[in-house]
């Protein structure tokens, strides 16, 4: 059975860095990879956090958002996530992309330049209205929240 990707957008973008456009690994890929774009090393301790400059600036579609996720390959060798992960941008946004690192791990680790150090998907959204009600319709599920369905 063969799978089709998704119609196509173009993303309107400026690359002051040093580096490629960011760029999908993979046929399915679902994130491109961001590198960042240092002068110099950063060397995150464990417990701190910084913001990595890429270079790029996007302009996305009305509504679309990007969505700046963690590498699993940083986070599992490393700890190294993304603090607000997924950050968003917005479609109106047209500053630097930047992304917000964090070191979970226990030793030190160094941001290089040019290093991919997370990865941005591209995401429709809807808008909606909220409309405020005195109660809620039931459902299945109810109020059941964090491990209501238990471990197993």
């Amino acid at each position: 059975m063969s799978t089709t990707i998704s119609e196509t957008k173009t993303i309107r973008i400026v690359n002051k860095s040093r580096h490629p456009l960011p760029e999908y690994a993979t046929t399915h890929s679902a994130g491109m990879d961001l590198r960042a774009n240092l002068d110099k090393s950063i060397i995150l301790e464990p417990g701190q956090r910084a913001l990595i400059p890429t270079g790029l600036f996007i302009e996305l579609p009305e509504g679309t958002e990007a969505q700046i996720r963690p590498r699993s390959g940083l986070s599992f060798k490393y700890g190294i996530t993304v603090l607000n992960s997924p950050g968003t941008i917005d479609a109106d946004y047209r500053g630097e992309v930047g992304v917000l690192l964090i070191n979970l791990g226990a030793a030190d680790f160094e941001v290089k330049d040019g290093e991919r150090v997370a990865q941005m998907v591209i995401a429709n959204y809807v808008r909606v209205g909220l409309e405020e009600v005195p109660d809620l319709r039931a459902s299945e599920r109810g109020a059941g929240g964090f491990g209501h369905t238990g471990v197993r």
